[in-house]
């Protein structure tokens, strides 16, 4: 079986990755897993999912970070016969045309679930700025039609940066740089919305250090942003934040759709994965903001493997 990343470079795709190993350890049809590191670089993604082809893989689970651009690659494997599972960003395409499966979530509501916190806890409205991974990814382009779709008709709220959000390629370099770069244009900005939390950590930080006070945060959850929140949120009275889960888990279930068609196995009851509220630091429901000091920033609470084993990944 074969598994492969657009883009590998971050502890989530660390905590993602360890656990698809752990989900094929369930099957004993599976007698080896490949990975491949997709770099950020859409024609690197395209030659690993060939060589997962040339190698004999049976299935291959793809996280497609460029979208469209991936299809064809995706299309090629299908025709090959390989069992072909796409997940979490779409590829466009058909299933049964130019791939097995594919095993979405539903990002729209990721972003109406932050929609409604934003209308609830800043009623008089705000500036909003949306940060997602590369350019054209599926995900973000849902979650902004989401926050649209509660708070787009309302003049009292404002979106604010590129549209349809600013482009980090969730590489948590390049979002402290674009981050910083919106601190410095915006002179106020009331609410920030972004797909992978931890990332913007860095940037947060040195922006408090400047004197700068930190907005409302709707966004996905890790260890170092709950930390970040416990440790500012006294003097920060802006500072409100609610997480929806980081969706780590994602990977088990696209693993066991392709494992289930390569088998002819039973298959999965879900057919695309759940998306969640995980924390909220007015309400505290389902959860107030989770901070573990004892383990390290790069580990997500959210996730079926315990932030205790995500930390021992670390030391591998």
């Amino acid at each position: 079986m074969g598994f492969t990343d657009g883009f590998g470079g971050n502890s989530w795709r660390l905590v993602t990755t360890a656990a698809v190993r752990e989900e094929v350890k369930l099957c004993p049809n599976v007698t080896k897993l490949y990975y491949a590191d997709g770099q950020g670089k859409t024609d690197k993604a395209i030659s690993d999912i060939k060589g997962m082809v040339g190698k004999g893989v049976k299935a291959l689970v793809v996280f497609p970070d460029a979208g469209e651009a991936m299809l064809p690659a995706l299309r090629s494997a299908y025709k090959a016969g390989v069992i072909t599972v796409p997940y979490r960003v779409t590829p466009g395409g058909k299933e049964g045309k130019d791939y097995n499966k594919f095993v979405g979530t539903d990002f729209v509501l990721a972003g109406e679930n932050w929609g409604n916190w934003i209308k609830k806890n800043l009623p008089d409205g705000g500036n909003i700025l949306r940060i997602s991974g590369p350019a054209g990814n599926s995900q973000g382009a849902d979650e902004s039609k989401g926050l649209a779709k509660i708070l787009g008709n309302d003049p009292k709220y404002k979106f604010i940066g590129a549209d349809p959000f600013e482009v980090t390629g969730w590489d948590p370099g390049k979002t402290q740089e674009v981050l910083t770069a919106a601190i410095a244009k915006y002179p106020k900005i009331d609410v920030i919305t972004s797909d992978f939390g931890p990332s913007m950590v860095s940037a947060l930080q040195a922006a408090v250090n400047s004197g700068w006070k930190v907005p409302a945060i709707a966004t996905s959850d890790g260890n170092v942003l709950g930390c970040f929140f416990e440790d500012n949120k006294a003097t920060q009275p802006n500072f409100k934040m609610m997480t929806v889960s980081t969706q780590n888990d994602h990977s088990r279930l696209a693993a066991q759709w392709a494992v289930a068609l390569a088998t002819g196995g039973k298959l999965p009851k879900d057919k695309a994965y759940p998306s969640t509220i995980f924390e909220d630091s007015v309400s505290g429901k389902p959860s107030k903001v989770q901070c573990r000091k004892d383990l390290p920033g790069d580990v997500y609470l959210s996730a079926k493997m315990s932030g205790d084993a995500q930390a021992k990944l670390k030391k591998n």
